[in-house]
């Protein structure tokens, strides 16, 4: 059955009393799991912490932490802290995010080494286990540890974002679930064969495996403002190499061809006009409730065990967004 989530990275939108009524309504209205994503806003433990702490039925889902910021000691301890206030409601996303982020904004080394995701989730599984570990590896060295607390109950799920094949198959490989991004529902199955090569190198299969994707998604009854910040979002995505090969492999090659051809020549509100309506239908949900919920089946129906509602409002000159995201939160599930 085709669970689904939301992600609410919205508490310096709402307020912390207003962030509380809008997840208690998430949860009445039957979301599975509440995504939260981490960069430069909210602290995602402590948001998932306050979100476990005042529900009792949805669970809590980092979408997703920087892997580098934070060692996989202080990763186990925080989810082990959360899965003791909310058994087996928590799953922690973890993801290589980028130099930017990890470099230019913490000051840290950036690696997009698949092999640091393997040794950290390694690391977090004994300790989540109860268990003392030692390792010695390329990018982790722990002599000894075990946490103090006793492991909880059911310990936390590990999902790892995922883009190209090799993550695919690690994830598939060594995780509870993966995370994708930025993926059309027509595109999901070829992901779907990868997870399941790196499952099978395992020595198991994807039941119990959660297939999840952030799909942006506005309610509106005037699309063309939602589809134009669409794009704006998706034009640096692009200019990325990872992305730019994935989005091509999408059947989206000329598109960003010459969205690429314009960012270089510096040509940047350019390169955003080169994205078409079909990049913009395939990869958000733009519309009316009824439109919406359509278009957002197709993604339930395309082998994905949660697509994850995404709201965005576009901005209209300085205006209120919140009653824009309840609207889109309230037309699902």
């Amino acid at each position: 059955m085709t669970k689904t989530g939301l992600a609410c990275p919205f508490l310096h939108v709402f307020g912390a009393d207003g962030y509380l009524d809008f997840i208690r309504e998430v949860e009445t209205r039957g979301y599975h799991t509440a995504w939260i994503g981490e960069t430069a806003a909210s602290d995602a433990i402590a948001t998932m912490t306050l979100i476990a702490s005042r529900t009792t039925t949805l669970s809590v889902a980092s979408g997703v932490i920087p892997l580098q910021t934070r060692t996989p000691t202080v990763l186990a301890m925080g989810a082990a802290t959360i899965a003791r206030i909310a058994p087996g409601r928590v799953a922690l996303g973890l993801g290589l995010s980028s130099p930017v982020i990890v470099g230019d904004w913490n000051g840290l080394r950036y690696s997009s080494s698949l092999e640091q995701l393997r040794e950290a989730v390694h690391i977090m599984r004994g300790l989540l286990a109860g268990d003392r570990v030692t390792f010695d590896g390329k990018h982790y060295r722990v002599k000894n540890v075990r946490l103090l607390a006793p492991p909880p109950p059911t310990p936390p799920k590990i999902v790892l974002a995922a883009l190209g094949p090799r993550a695919l198959e690690l994830a598939g490989e060594i995780a509870d679930g993966v995370l994708l991004n930025w993926i059309a529902p027509e595109t999901v199955a070829s992901s779907i064969r990868h997870l399941e090569a790196g499952a099978k190198r395992a020595g198991r299969t994807l039941d119990g495996f959660e297939i999840a994707a952030f799909v942006r998604v506005s309610v509106i009854d005037e699309p063309e403002p939602a589809r134009q910040a669409l794009a704006r979002e998706i034009t640096p995505y692009a200019t990325v190499p990872s992305y730019a090969t994935f989005f091509r492999a999408s059947g989206y090659a000329a598109e960003i061809e010459a969205l690429q051809a314009a960012w270089k020549a510096g040509d940047r509100a350019g390169a955003v006009k080169h994205l078409s309506a079909r990049v913009l239908e395939g990869l958000g949900v733009i519309g009316r409730e009824d439109d919406c919920r359509r278009r957002f089946a197709d993604f339930a129906r395309s082998g994905l065990t949660m697509p994850v509602v995404v709201p965005f409002v576009p901005d209209t000159g300085g205006g209120d967004p919140r009653a824009a995201l309840v609207r889109t939160m309230r037309a699902f599930p």
